[in-house]
């Protein structure tokens, strides 16, 4: 078996909560997979420019950070966190279904920056939710949950296909766009720069002739399992006022705590107590005073959240610039097959993740973020050497897609169980893979508009660089916390 019992036995007890956070994962890759395609047609709902549009992009973005930095106020308790994944995919749902209705290209930027807050609670809240649950064994449960993003971020755009507006969607009089030049600018606007698509001239005004608003109907009813599961889960817990049983099944994590500290003062609290009871970064110090509070502890932190920072910025600035760097000088690639990048990139992702499950369960996540992070260095190395080779960028791109895969959840189960599974440390990595993405889109994109094609990849390599730098310090400040937990256990046991 690929697991053992006690692995199967952990997944049965806790079924309905694993496979509720799977699904808002689900939801989250289908909100995050869904702009890209529709864009152009959403230009010409909203009959905006191409540079205005870019700025919904934008929005997402920007509030999907700022949803993932404040969603771990949400985790003091379950009640809070299931209240907050339940409002957030609805939210998810009630987007979908009001998009076709914004014809104003700001009130579309607002509704997606509520997609975007809400897509950035989910985030962060179900990697806490499943640390929590599986603690040492969360690896392989996390590595599942981030596969489900991208499943529903390839399901999105195959729904969303058949509705895309092959010409332009707005019919003017004087103006007439070729299928393959159409194709040219939906596929260079999914970057964050659009500075380059300046020379295209299409109409502001005319017949909109887009079918785009059934894609978005359509995944407005698949997401609505989400929430109804989510609602479940929290009437199982009796968590829902109007239904609530005579003996509450969820008294016991966090109010049973709390009577348990207050008929015994000398009991000291129970885990869950103390892993929900967490706050803020400096809470999770344990009661310590901040000064006895190792360098290395806030190092961990730093270091694990600036690898992520990296890993996946490198995810943002190869999906956003990989067509733009095929169609141009040395490659000149036909539009047709290089927009065909982007998903083999996204579809050795979601295998790389799949694949990555077992992995996780047989070795340590240390040793696969070693292996993965040398894989990403060795991937873009030899893209820069084959770079003028039009077969090997796309087999580059599937290993790439592949080493870049399982990061995050490694090092998130990695970081984790440095700090003892006490949840601050999701929030900080969860903001600062979101902040790498979104900076390093812009940083590269600026730097391709100065230099040229070929420093997309020359960038790629030096943030890998840098990445695996980061991490083999990030070991070193393991070891140092270490020794400093055996010191301290040491003193303590003298003491008494």
């Amino acid at each position: 078996m690929l697991l053992d019992e006690r692995i199967v036995t952990l997944f049965k007890q806790n079924l309905q909560h694993t496979l509720t956070y799977w699904s808002v994962f689900f939801s989250f890759g289908l909100c995050i997979a869904l702009l890209g395609p529709t864009i152009l047609d959403l230009r010409c709902q909203t009959q905006s420019t191409l540079q205005e549009i870019t700025w919904v992009f934008f929005s997402q973005q920007f509030c999907l950070l700022i949803g993932s930095a404040v969603g771990g106020i949400f985790k003091k308790t379950l009640f809070c966190s299931l209240t907050a994944l339940f409002v957030s995919s609805l939210l998810i749902s009630v987007v979908f279904a009001i998009i076709p209705l914004c014809h104003n290209v700001l009130v579309l930027a607002v509704v997606m920056a509520v997609a975007g807050l809400a897509m950035g609670v989910i985030d962060t809240i179900a990697n806490i939710q499943l640390v929590k649950l599986y603690q040492k064994d969360s690896a392989v449960f996390l590595q599942a949950l981030h596969f489900f993003i991208g499943l529903g971020a390839l399901v999105s755009p195959l729904i969303a296909d058949p509705f895309l507006s092959e010409t332009n969607c707005l019919q003017g009089n004087n103006t007439s766009n070729a299928t393959e030049v159409m194709h040219h600018i939906r596929h260079t606007l999914t970057s964050p720069s659009a500075s380059n698509l300046s020379q295209y001239e299409l109409p502001m005004e005319g017949e909109v002739v887009t079918q785009v608003s059934y894609a978005f109907w359509i995944m407005a009813l698949i997401n609505l399992p989400v929430p109804i599961a989510v609602f479940l889960l929290m009437k199982r817990e009796s968590m829902v006022p109007c239904c609530r049983s005579s003996s509450p099944l969820l008294l016991t994590r966090d109010e049973l705590a709390m009577e348990t500290q207050g008929t015994d003062a000398q009991d000291p609290p129970s885990k869950d107590s103390d892993m929900e009871g967490h706050g803020s970064l400096f809470s999770c110090c344990r009661g310590e005073r901040l000064q006895d509070v190792p360098v290395s502890f806030f190092g961990i932190y730093i270091l694990g959240g600036l690898v992520l920072f990296m890993t996946d910025g490198i995810v943002g600035e190869y999906s956003g610039f990989v067509y733009s760097y095929a169609v141009a000088n040395p490659m000149n690639m036909a539009h047709k097959t290089a927009g065909c990048l982007a998903s083999v990139f996204w579809a050795a992702i979601t295998v790389g993740r799949l694949g990555a499950i077992p992995l996780s369960y047989r070795f340590k996540p240390a040793g696969l973020l070693l292996v993965n992070l040398s894989g990403v260095i060795v991937t873009v190395l030899l893209l820069l050497i084959f770079c003028k080779s039009t077969a090997f960028l796309f087999v580059g791109t599937w290993f790439l897609g592949m080493f870049l895969s399982s990061i995050f959840p490694c090092m998130l189960a990695y970081t984790e169980d440095i700090l003892e599974y006490q949840g601050c440390a999701t929030t900080v990595l969860v903001t600062s893979a979101g902040m790498g993405e979104m900076v390093c889109q812009v940083m590269v994109g600026l730097i391709i508009h100065i230099k040229g094609s070929y420093s997309f990849l020359l960038s790629g390599m030096i943030i890998g660089c840098l990445g695996f730098i980061l991490f083999f310090i990030l070991l070193f400040f393991h070891r140092t916390y270490k020794q400093h937990l055996t010191v301290g256990l040491g003193k303590t046991h003298i003491t008494e």
